[in-house]
C-alpha cells in the first residue's frame, strides 16, 4: 500500500499542474512608436509605426491615424497596413494643401487600440503651376514663406508676362513679370504682378489670398506695431539684402527678401532689388491706387502705403 504521504504529494502536483495550465494570459496594450514623416507633398504624406511589444496577443490591426485635431484616433481617418508586430510604412492621401494635421500609429490586439507619440505637420501649397509653398503661422494667421510666382490664375487662365516697358506702364488688365525680366535669377524672389492681376481674386491658390490692408494691419500689430514688425519679417544678414538690413531678426520665418519692384510711369523700369520690398494688399486706395506694404534695408518699419495700379510688386498669400 503506497504510503498516504505520497499520495497527497501527487495529488498536490496534479492539482498545482492543472492550475498553471487554466492560469489566464497576461495582456496588456500594444507598444509601439510613430515613424518620421517623409514624402510630404500638397496632397499626401508617408509616415508609418514600430510595435515593439504585442502586449502578449496577436496584432489584429495596425496604421496611422490622422486628423485636423490633436490626439487622431482609428474614429478619424486613418490606414490599414497589416498585422503584427515590428516596423511599417503608411501613406496618407486626400489630404488638402496647406493645411495642420495631427498623426500617430496605431495597434489593434484583443485588448484594445494603443497610440504612438504624436506628430503635427502641415502640406505645403501648390498653385496652379504645381509651385510648392511652405506656411507659417503668426498670431492667428497662416502665412506663406515665399513670394507668389505662379503664371496662372487659380482657374488655370494664363496671366500675361508683359516684358516690353512701355506696354507695361500702359495696361489696366492683370499682368506679372519677373526683375529685369530674368526668371532664373529671380526665382527666389517671386514674380512681381500689378493690382489688376491681384483683384481678380483669383492670383493666389485656392484656399489662399492676397491680405486686404485689415490683414496687413493684424500682422503689423501682432509683431509690435509699424516701427519694429518689418524687421521681424526679413531675412537676417546680407545675402540678398544690402548692408546693414536694419533690424533683420526674421522672427517668424517669413523671410521677406528685396525683390525691388516696377514702376507703372512711362519707362516701366525696374528698381531697388537689395534694397526694398513691397507688398500688395488686396484693398484698393483709390480709382488710380491700390493698398501696399514697404520694408527697406537701412529700417525696421513694416510702412504703409499704397502704389499704382500700374506697378510690379511682390504678392505674399494668406489662408483663407
Amino acid at each position: 500500500m503506497k504510503d498516504k504521504r505520497t499520495i497527497w504529494s501527487c495529488a498536490l502536483l496534479v492539482l498545482f499542474i492543472t492550475n498553471s495550465c487554466n492560469k489566464e494570459k497576461t495582456v496588456t496594450l500594444a507598444v509601439l512608436s510613430t515613424g518620421p514623416l517623409t514624402n510630404i507633398t500638397s496632397v499626401s504624406a508617408v509616415c508609418g509605426g514600430n510595435i515593439t511589444s504585442d502586449g502578449g496577443t496577436v496584432v489584429s490591426a495596425r496604421g496611422v491615424c490622422w486628423s485636423e485635431n490633436f490626439d487622431p484616433t482609428i474614429a478619424d481617418n486613418y490606414t490599414t497596413d497589416g498585422t503584427g508586430s515590428g516596423s511599417y510604412v503608411s501613406s496618407m492621401t486626400g489630404l488638402l494643401s496647406g493645411t495642420y494635421y495631427y498623426v500617430r500609429a496605431y495597434a489593434t490586439n484583443s485588448l484594445g487600440t494603443a497610440y504612438g507619440n504624436e506628430f503635427i505637420f502641415i502640406l505645403p501649397v501648390a498653385d496652379a503651376d504645381g509651385n510648392l509653398y511652405s506656411t507659417i503661422i503668426i498670431g492667428t494667421q497662416t502665412w506663406m514663406t515665399v513670394n507668389l510666382k505662379t503664371s496662372k490664375f487659380s482657374d488655370n487662365t494664363i496671366i500675361p508676362d508683359v516684358a516690353e516697358n512701355a506696354s507695361w506702364s500702359s495696361l489696366s488688365t492683370p499682368a506679372y513679370c519677373w526683375y529685369n525680366n530674368i526668371e532664373d535669377l529671380n526665382s527666389n524672389y517671386g514674380a512681381l504682378y500689378n493690382w489688376f492681376a491681384v483683384n481678380t481674386g483669383k492670383l493666389c491658390p485656392t484656399g489662399w489670398h492676397v491680405p486686404s490692408e485689415d490683414e496687413w494691419i493684424l500682422l503689423t500689430n501682432f509683431l509690435g506695431g509699424e516701427v519694429i514688425a518689418g524687421g521681424k519679417l526679413k531675412e537676417i544678414g546680407t545675402n540678398h539684402w544690402m548692408s546693414p538690413n536694419t533690424g533683420a531678426s526674421n522672427d517668424f520665418n517669413f523671410t521677406a527678401l528685396p525683390s525691388g519692384y516696377r514702376t507703372g510711369l512711362e519707362e516701366g523700369a525696374f528698381w531697388a532689388s537689395g534694397y526694398l520690398e513691397y507688398f500688395w494688399a488686396g484693398t484698393e486706395d483709390n480709382s488710380t491706387r491700390g493698398r501696399a506694404r514697404l520694408l527697406s534695408f537701412e529700417t525696421y518699419d513694416l510702412a504703409p502705403g499704397g502704389g499704382l495700379k500700374m506697378n510690379g510688386y511682390s504678392v505674399r498669400c494668406v489662408k483663407d
